[in-house]
């Protein structure tokens, strides 16, 4: 599987001169999806298409959204990127650990996500992602450009695209998409909010857990429509005079 069925989502770049840099080193790699989350810079003017030099052409095409659920979009896996380590029971990993995982044919299409340049992702934007990545550097300075973490990130999937036969799925169960799991996670958060599992000021924290546990079991569209099922049936039960 080749690269273009990833995007390389941006959340809230500051600086236009990483964001044309982001797309020539993109084209480079024949990576041409560009989404960013709430630009907080004029990722079209001039400093940007300098930097971009002959990858006007992905600035262009670049899709501005408000949220990362709606950057996500038809996406069925994500990896987002960290310097640090957080409180998940998925591990750090890689780029050559995990970029693969993007790659393989029941993927795509799929996701890398970077945070921004100042203080990267927030625990709740990790909650969109399935693993996590984090590229090695001296502890000396680990602080990376978005910029270059970006062109690594592009050079392994490139390489690995180039260098692999990936297997191809011929399953019909295809994986979900990171949005029909995300509806899931509402319904299932209101569910357990109705019968008081969850509470409304410690809900979102709580089903952090609920999402990771999901996540590592990579659902498939139809397992998601099954639970959902379940889902509802235990909504109408409750409303069921005696049933309670």
């Amino acid at each position: 599987m080749n690269t273009s069925e990833v995007k390389i989502i941006l959340v809230e770049p500051g600086g236009a001169l990483n964001v044309g840099s982001i797309a020539r080193v993109m084209k480079n790699f024949a990576l041409h999806q560009l989404v960013l989350v709430n630009p907080q810079c004029d990722y079209l003017g001039e400093e940007a298409t300098r930097m971009a030099v002959h990858a006007k052409d992905v600035l262009e095409s670049a899709v501005s959204v408000a949220t990362l659920p709606q950057a996500l979009q038809g996406c069925k896996r994500a990896i987002a990127t960290t310097a640090r380590t957080r409180d998940f029971n998925s591990p750090l990993q890689s780029p050559r650990e995990v970029l693969p995982w993007l790659l393989e044919a029941s993927a795509q299409p799929a996701a890398l996500i970077f945070g921004r340049e100042d203080r990267g992702l927030s625990n709740e934007e990790l909650n969109y992602a399935q693993k996590f990545m984090r590229i090695p550097t001296d502890v000396g300075y680990a602080s990376l450009n978005l910029a270059s973490a970006v062109a690594i990130s592009c050079y392994e999937l490139a390489q690995f695209s180039k260098n692999h036969s990936l297997e191809t799925n011929t399953d019909d169960n295809e994986l979900a998409s990171l949005e029909v799991v995300e509806a899931y996670y509402k319904q299932l958060e209101s569910l357990l909010v109705s019968i008081e599992y969850l509470y409304p000021h410690t809900a979102s924290s709580r089903m952090e857990k609920f999402r990771q546990l999901y996540n590592r079991a990579q659902l498939q569209t139809q397992e998601v429509a099954m639970l959902r099922g379940i889902l509802r049936q235990m909504q109408w039960a409750l409303t069921q005079p005696g049933k309670s």
